[in-house]
């Protein structure tokens, strides 16, 4: 009969979404798990965080890295435009410091990369394998060799502005003052590809995009942006843009903040940007003090984001249409955003994202590049290792 049709398939339904969930936590066990932009050191150096021990704080900590799948997290060493010249070069110091007491005690559970090599037998090992990058150009204070200090401490990766232009790269949200790079920010990029250091293209002006593309002789990444064409931010990228990253073999890491990836959110992502501009030029303690202060409030701010797990999947389809496949991956901003997306409220919730993949029709071998695939892919064209 017609109504124990309908009785078996409403009884069956949960226990199919119980099904699919397991798949889908079992596709993100298997997989790398990279996600190329996380400000997790911020709360360890700011906010003391024991990233040891499960929190409901913040978005990450190591035993939800392992619940979400994500083995293998850029962690961003950010330091405010505001701190200018060396003093960003000793608050990049700070940071860097933060990390090694976090590998120094934990030797048994995470452990430092800098190869595309080095990621997968850490992983494979069960540890977490952390990979560093800078998160603006200014914090090299205008010195390849500051750069080349960096790479000699196993910082693998830099965004090549912030929220406001350096002296040698314009930002997507700042008054242009260069057109792009100049010619020392392409002796940037050039060093860059010849130590094996990913040059990273987020935040930058679109004028300084399509200049490091055309220096840069290796794969550059998008680390945490998303698409413009859905969300009309200059955060995000244009069509065209992913194209040529694609033509450059490079990888996009969608962002999954506010404004990013839902044009109702995307208000306030303007006052963000706003409000980072305007922060003064501070040095030595009071630099210090400020930039904890800020921490502090931004910790206690939080935003109630209308997008959701669709959405970002959205942004994943739009990138697979405009570029392919291959050129598309998880770039989170965790812990540097104040709204993630409804059913991706940390990095635990990512099987949620795996599953709403599965749904759309992806594959598991198609959601693993997506999942780190890709990223190791252009980590290794840059490393070469």
């Amino acid at each position: 009969m017609l109504w124990k049709t309908i009785f078996s398939l409403v009884l069956a339904a949960p226990l199919f979404a119980q099904d699919e969930m397991a798949r889908a936590r079992k596709i993100a066990s298997e997989a790398i798990g990279i996600d190329s932009h996380m400000d997790t050191i911020q709360r360890v150096f700011y906010g003391h965080a024991d990233l040891f021990q499960r929190s409901n704080q913040g978005h990450a900590d190591f035993p939800r890295l392992r619940e979400g799948g994500m083995h293998a997290p850029f962690f961003a060493l950010w330091v405010p435009t505001y701190a200018p010249g060396a003093e960003a070069v000793r608050k990049t110091l700070d940071l860097r410091d933060a990390v090694q007491v976090l590998l120094d005690g934990h030797k048994d559970q995470i452990e430092l990369a800098t190869t595309a090599a080095d990621i997968e037998r850490i992983v494979k090992s069960g540890k977490i394998s952390i990979f560093l990058t800078i998160e603006g150009g200014h914090q090299i204070d205008d010195d390849l060799a500051v750069l080349r200090m960096y790479y000699r401490v196993g910082i693998r990766s830099m965004t090549l502005s912030h929220f406001q232009n350096n002296n040698w790269a314009d930002s997507s949200t700042d008054k242009p003052v260069h057109n792009g790079l100049t010619d020392f920010g392409k002796d940037v990029v050039r060093e860059m590809n010849r130590l094996g250091m990913i040059v990273d293209v987020s935040h930058v002006s679109d004028k300084t995009f399509y200049d490091a593309i055309a220096v840069s002789s290796k794969p550059v990444i998008l680390s945490h942006s998303s698409c413009r064409a859905i969300s009309d931010v200059p955060r995000n990228v244009t069509d065209d843009m992913i194209r040529a990253l694609a033509k450059n073999g490079g990888v996009m890491g969608i962002n999954f903040g506010e404004g990013f990836i839902s044009p109702k959110d995307a208000e306030s992502l303007r006052k963000t940007i706003q409000s980072n501009n305007a922060a003064p030029v501070l040095y030595g303690k009071a630099l210090d003090d400020y930039a904890a202060a800020q921490y502090r409030n931004e910790l206690s701010a939080h935003y109630n984001a209308q997008a959701t797990i669709e959405d970002v999947v959205a942004h994943i389809d739009h990138v697979v249409k405009i570029a392919g496949i291959d050129h598309v991956g998880i770039g989170s901003d965790f812990d540097g955003i104040t709204g993630p997306p409804q059913g991706l409220e940390d990095v635990s919730k990512m099987p949620s994202l795996v599953a709403a993949l599965l749904k759309h029709g992806y594959s598991e071998a198609d959601i693993k590049k997506i999942l780190g695939g890709n990223y190791l892919r252009v980590i290794r064209a840059v490393t070469g290792k």
